[in-house]
């Protein structure tokens, strides 16, 4: 108890003085920050309730923004953002023979490791089609982090202010009646997905619930925003109690081909990002963030903070996260029968 309480305050100050510093996405780079260089200097303990808690919070007030008009819009824009989150994946399998020559891995479990999916997704496909999972789950922790750390500065500078659109409506007074009930239907819903074995049950069935709820109704309350600060707190520890000083020593190869296919990996997404926002007239910063390698809720908190278009954002992440689901095994399958990858 003594060791989760001094993780989560020293999290929690990290997270408290970077946003002091007003470093974008501060409570989850401050907490990740802090509680990997806790790591170095003594062990380390996070509640196993930690991430799934901090997904709970984010993806029921994530769903407060899907109103009616913007679900609308959303609609509209589908064919590009099936097109685009499709594009994410292909990206990662032209990676896959770099991050093979780079890390020494054989190019099935290297498949896995170089398309973008998340921590909570790669794994469990990585599992299904017979790869190695350890080196799939290190790449892809790495990959957010990298990408925590450099997506958010580099919109920071360049974000231009979008108050005036659909994808932000007004905000909303907290009500604690309704919070405390919506809360209970998203919970709900994340144990049914969990008990469905969806990917990342945590965030997908809150989510889904405010979004009914909001989409065909009205947003029932506004979300408090300390809140939100908290559950950032919770995922950026979530990742930083990783970051040991053995986790990170594990494997140098792997390392170094993560950092080589996400920098390439960043670089061609959002030059595609560029391109495709142009063409669809959609924000130029919320594409880059719908189609950068980061993780769902790492990303949408960024637009949140950055005033990007959110439900956007969202969308984007959601989409690809089904078709990972539903197209990276058996895209491996076709690869393989193929054999696209010559040695």
């Amino acid at each position: 108890m003594i060791q989760i309480a001094l993780t989560l305050l020293v999290a929690g100050f990290g997270g408290y003085l970077f946003s002091l510093a007003h470093v974008p996405l501060a409570w989850t780079i401050g907490a990740m920050v802090a509680s990997a260089m806790l790591t170095w200097v003594r062990p380390v303990t996070l509640p196993r309730l930690t991430r799934p808690a901090s997904m709970v919070v984010l993806g029921t007030s994530f769903g407060l923004g899907f109103t009616a008009p913007v679900v609308e819009a959303l609609l509209s824009a589908l064919p590009t953002i099936v097109a685009s989150s499709t594009l994410t994946v292909l990206c990662g399998l032209l990676l896959t023979p770099l991050f093979s020559r780079l890390s020494g891995i054989e190019k099935k479990t290297s498949f896995f490791c170089a398309v973008p999916g998340g921590i909570a997704v790669m794994p469990v496909l990585a599992e299904r089609a017979n790869a190695e999972i350890e080196p799939v789950i290190y790449s892809q922790t790495l990959r957010m982090v990298m990408v925590v750390l450099t997506i958010p500065p580099i919109l920071t500078i360049s974000v231009r202010a979008q108050s005036d659109s659909l994808f932000h409506p007004d905000v909303l007074p907290v009500d604690w009646t309704n919070l405390g009930l919506l809360f209970c239907i998203c919970l709900s819903g994340a144990l049914v997905m969990s008990r469905l074995n969806a990917a990342n049950p945590w965030l997908i069935g809150p989510l889904l619930c405010s979004m009914t709820i909001t989409a065909f109704w009205q947003p029932p309350t506004g979300f408090p925003h300390w809140m939100t600060n908290m559950a950032q707190v919770g995922m950026g520890a979530g990742l930083g109690v990783r970051l040991t000083r053995d986790y990170l020593s594990r494997s140098r190869r792997v390392a170094l081909a993560t950092f080589a296919s996400t920098g390439v990996l960043i670089a061609l997404l959002t030059i595609a990002a560029i391109g495709i926002a142009r063409f669809s007239h959609l924000p130029t910063e919320a594409v880059i963030l719908g189609l950068s390698p980061g993780g769902t809720p790492e990303m949408v908190v960024t637009a949140a903070t950055l005033y990007v278009s959110v439900p956007l954002v969202l969308s984007f992440h959601i989409v690809r996260m089904l078709i990972n689901n539903l197209l990276v095994g058996p895209l491996w399958q076709l690869v393989d029968r193929t054999r696209f990858f010559t040695d």
